[in-house]
């Protein structure tokens, strides 16, 4: 089976076009203006989960170079149609988002170029094993909850420590705010800040498209945005 013939989580949707995007893409901007900060210092990372390969496209025409996708099925299918499109311009720089499936490691090394959820050394471990890229994150879990991907706060320094041993390139921490309030995610945020400026970590990929002020007054230098620059997703089929 190719990467492009994978089946995908998701019913896709087509995005906006291109000029609508960009549009969109000035608004996030202006959001990060807002809160005080120079919106070169904020990256975007734009969100394609539930869309099209269009939706690739579409951001990278808007000047959006940064791809973040949740599942493995898609960034495969998505990073093949891109590539096979044969575009000029930047080539699209693909984050991981999703849970780290050893098992589908070796499919998505060629393609990954940041893993930002990285929780556990076993991942690590295999992402090197596949010669994927050594750029990773560590996803901070500051809630404690069963279910919930990341490293515990008081456990994340000693990953990081053993990622940079293994030879990886620590750049920063991840989180995802746990919703409920905004006090909560403001919380959260500010942990995961107090811990990066703690390891000495520059990058901090905090903030989606409904919280992404208060991640940006935190401190956090990546928002992963999909919504606000797309619009609503479909609903998944089943």
């Amino acid at each position: 089976m190719t990467p492009s013939s994978l089946p995908l989580r998701r019913a896709e949707r087509e995005p906006p076009p291109p000029e609508v995007v960009s549009e969109h893409l000035e608004v996030v901007r202006r959001r990060i203006e807002a809160c005080g900060r120079d919106r070169a210092d904020v990256r975007v990372v734009a969100v394609t989960k539930g869309f099209s390969a269009a939706a690739v496209t579409s951001a990278l025409t808007a000047g959006v170079v940064d791809i973040g996708e949740n599942y493995a099925g898609e960034l495969l299918s998505k990073s093949a149609a891109v590539s096979a499109e044969g575009r000029g311009g930047p080539r699209a720089r693909w984050h991981y988002l999703g849970t780290i499936q050893r098992r589908r490691v070796r499919e998505l090394a060629p393609a990954v170029d940041c893993w930002q959820t990285v929780s556990r050394l076993s991942e690590a471990e295999a992402i090197l094993r596949h010669g994927g890229s050594k750029c990773v994150m560590v996803e901070v879990d500051t809630t404690g909850l069963p279910g919930r991907n990341g490293c515990l706060p008081s456990a994340t320094g000693e990953l990081v420590g053993a990622l940079g041993e293994l030879g990886l390139e620590v750049r920063g921490l991840m989180v995802m705010g746990p919703g409920g309030s905004s006090e909560l995610s403001r919380e959260a945020f500010r942990t995961t800040a107090r811990l990066a400026a703690e390891l000495g970590l520059e990058e901090l990929s905090m903030g989606m498209s409904d919280d992404l002020e208060l991640a940006v007054e935190e401190g956090a230098t990546i928002v992963r945005v999909g919504r606000a620059l797309f619009g609503e997703r479909s609903r998944p089929e089943g």
